[in-house]
């Protein structure tokens, strides 16, 4: 567990991308199986050890010492995790000098792993009984699956192919064929072994990713156009008469969208939008039948799925890409090669659930952008524009595939409320709720955001909470009411979920507005005029 700790401790500590990747790297040529396999799926969380969940964690801990020292220890750090390492009491009997090296990383996870949650946590305290203060933190971060240390998955899949010399998109292609401690894998890495293949099982393939536009103007001739879905991407593969829904990150959905799953009945793999149909919403055209991500949200996350929300929030995909056609692969094909196979594929798929992403006919790229400045559908969040001989490669390639969001809404909102982030920002008030004017006076929360602002704006933030506090709530500080913020975000919708009856998509923060008093700010019905 030692050299587990010292891995997480770097990873913490460090900035830098390059240094992140040694870090791993070096870690995964020095240590044994299977406890560096475990360690990598801890990294790209894929380690699931249903048995340890936070609640029982804390229960735990407030079995140790005082439930409210506990607490207001948790509020300070910010991180349950490092709180309950720095915590834990050194049982009567426990030597002075610990040496965590007497619990593999492996022997953790396997023990966890065949406990439930009647017994997992009784195993747990015993392990921590037996680590200093950096094992607590490594054992209870790799149980909780949360380690949120600055390492993507991708990232730390790069460290695993630089480390011993793969390629990543190799390494991409039969990730999900290979289960955690990943020893086929490590010994292919190593030359004791082959290449794994994903014959016969449905992998999730890399996604293709766009640049964002910024100041380029493309010409037509060599770009085609379509919509951008305001949904979520998804890979729907099928082979070996199996049938998997695959995120964005790689996560298999398929259970949280069975009546999609189903419905795919051929051999092959293909991208697309996951969406639901809305009423009434959009045209042939720009839309369809798309409803808005507020309504997806319903769908999203959920393990099990009753009749009622199938029925309510009926889930379809809008194709636009195709990257195997039964055990052919057509990556390599040009995007119009590849559209046109993608037509004829769309065609057999049952239509309520699978239709095919239009694209946007214009004369020049001026045209193109009085059609993108017009398009304020739910469903659709800009225009993507695709080199029509480009392949379908993993990653992002310059010149290849763009992004073209549409231009933010704002609204100049009262901040109301903080609470300190986690990790590196856990001793800053970064997390923020604010609201508008209802028409009665007062204040409604409308949206929370901590992202939009830079280092220097964040302590300037931090200050005003600290210095404007009127009342606290466990680890919530409620201000003053007298500081505006502009901000931006994608769409609003009505929600039944949120007091004010809106919610905001994708809100940052993007200036501070000291320049304009809290009475000035804007009305909850000058939101609901822009809700689609």
């Amino acid at each position: 567990m030692r050299d587990f700790s010292e891995l997480l401790d770097g990873l913490v500590y460090t900035r830098s991308r390059n240094a992140k990747l040694k870090l791993i790297g070096d870690y995964l040529r020095r240590t044994p199986d299977p406890d560096r396999g475990f360690a990598l799926a801890a990294l790209t969380g894929e380690l699931d050890l249903p048995g340890v969940k936070p609640a029982a964690i804390r229960g735990l801990i407030e079995e140790r010492i005082d439930p409210l020292l506990y607490r207001m220890s948790r509020d300070y750090v910010g991180d349950m995790a490092e709180t309950v390492s720095l915590l834990w009491p050194k049982a009567i009997d426990q030597p002075d000098d610990l040496d965590d090296g007497t619990i593999r990383l492996s022997a953790a996870v396997e023990r966890l792993q065949s406990l439930g949650r009647a017994d997992a946590p009784g195993a747990l305290a015993a392990m921590l009984d037996h680590l200093d203060a950096s094992g607590r933190f490594a054992l209870l971060k790799l149980a909780t699956g949360s380690l949120r240390i600055g390492v993507s998955a991708r990232l730390a899949k790069t460290a695993l192919a630089q480390a011993f010399g793969l390629d990543v998109d190799a390494v991409e292609e039969v990730w999900h064929g290979i289960p955690p401690p990943y020893t086929a894998l490590f010994d292919w890495a190593e030359g004791r072994g082959t290449q794994p293949t994903p014959a016969n099982v449905p992998v999730f393939r890399p996604f293709m990713l766009a640049h964002p536009l910024e100041e380029l103007r493309l010409d037509l001739a060599d770009y085609a156009a379509e919509w951008k879905w305001d949904g979520i991407r998804v890979q729907i593969v099928r082979t070996g008469g199996e049938t998997r829904l695959y995120s964005r990150a790689g996560d298999d959905i398929s259970g949280s969208f069975p009546e999609v799953a189903e419905a795919f009945d051929r051999d092959g793999a293909v991208d697309g939008e996951l969406l639901v149909r809305g009423e009434g919403q959009g045209s042939d055209d720009a839309g369809g039948a798309a409803g808005s991500f507020n309504a997806l949200q319903q769908r999203l996350g959920r393990k099990v799925v009753s009749p009622k929300m199938l029925r309510e929030y009926p889930a379809f995909v809008r194709l636009y890409d195709i990257l195997f056609d039964g055990p052919e692969d057509l990556r390599e094909l040009a995007w119009t090669e590849r559209r046109e196979r993608l037509d004829a594929f769309v065609a057999a798929l049952e239509a309520d659930r699978f239709d095919l992403s239009p694209t946007i006919e214009a004369a020049d790229f001026d045209a193109l952008e009085s059609i993108r400045a017009g398009a304020r559908d739910a469903a659709i969040e800009g225009v993507m524009l695709k080199r029509r001989d480009s392949p379908y490669v993993a990653g992002r390639r310059t010149g290849l595939w763009y992004k073209w969001k549409r231009d933010p809404l704002t609204a100049d909102c009262v901040l109301m409320y903080a609470q300190r982030g986690s990790g590196k920002r856990s001793s800053f008030y970064s997390d923020f709720t604010f609201g508008c004017w209802a028409e009665d006076g007062g204040l409604l929360p409308v949206g929370k955001a901590y992202f939009g602002f830079t280092d220097e704006e964040l302590k300037w933030l931090d200050r005003f909470v600290r210095n404007h506090t009127v009342e606290r709530f466990g680890p919530v500080r409620e201000v003053e009411k007298k500081l505006v913020l502009e901000v931006a975000f994608d769409s609003i919708h009505a929600s039944k979920r949120h007091k004010s009856g809106l919610a905001m998509r994708f809100p940052r923060i993007s200036r501070i507005r000291q320049d304009k008093p809290a009475t000035e700010a804007d009305l909850i019905a000058t939101l609901e005029r822009m809700a689609t």
